[in-house]
């Protein structure tokens, strides 16, 4: 399975369920490369320092710009998960890992301002499923507020569902410290100790995977 996690803007958390996502499918035993297609290369720093503490399970990790499509489908046929972490913009590492990927998650948070990209996002993928059909898009709400009485995260569905080329995930990602404080210590949060992030993204990759 190649998953490319992307958006169409900065800050919604995509390396971080990226590299979570790697964790949680390496400890289920599944060979995993985590792909850096990312300037930034948060990804790559992460696992530099997962490895540097020697966490188990290995998770390979792979940094790739420009077209990597190629790459991607090389990839696919030695791994059972590659994980690819974009830049949050229209990216040409974007585009042409929705060419070979199986499935993409589209992180947003709800927030206006990342809702608006959603159009914009639409039409690319829109531009993708002419090469590749069977691409499956998935949106992922991320960093939504964990009080209740806030409706941004049922805004946000609403708001998806004006787009049918994604379709919205029942999994939610809540704004929890713990998808931070793991970060310097290359783990990832079903490796901590905060039950309900672990519980999150045990039922997001349950989910993708479905």
């Amino acid at each position: 399975m190649i998953l490319l996690i992307g958006s169409q803007k900065g800050g919604p958390g995509k390396t971080t369920v990226a590299v979570n996502l790697a964790v949680e499918y390496a400890r289920q035993g599944k060979d995993v490369c985590l792909v850096d297609a990312d300037q930034q290369r948060s990804a790559a720093r992460w696992h530099a320092d997962r490895e540097e503490q020697g966490h188990q399970p290995p998770i390979v990790c792979l940094e790739k710009l420009g077209n990597i499509h190629g790459t991607l489908v090389e990839l696919a046929g030695r791994y059972e998960v590659v994980i690819v972490d974009v830049a949050g913009k229209d990216s040409r590492e974007m585009r042409t890992a929705m060419t070979a990927a199986d499935k993409m998650i589209v992180v947003v948070r709800p927030s206006q301002f990342d809702l608006d990209t959603l159009s914009h996002m639409a039409d690319v993928i829109e531009q993708a499923m002419d090469i590749n059909p069977g691409l499956e898009v998935r949106g992922l709400i991320a960093q939504a507020p964990s009080n209740p009485s806030v409706t941004e995260r049922t805004d946000a569905r609403e708001y998806l569902a004006d787009y049918p080329q994604i379709t919205a995930l029942e999994t939610v990602l809540y704004e929890r410290k713990a998808y931070r404080d793991v970060v310097g210590e290359g783990l990832g949060v079903v490796e901590w100790s905060n039950p309900k992030a672990k519980a999150e993204i045990q039922e997001l990759a349950a989910e993708v995977q479905a």
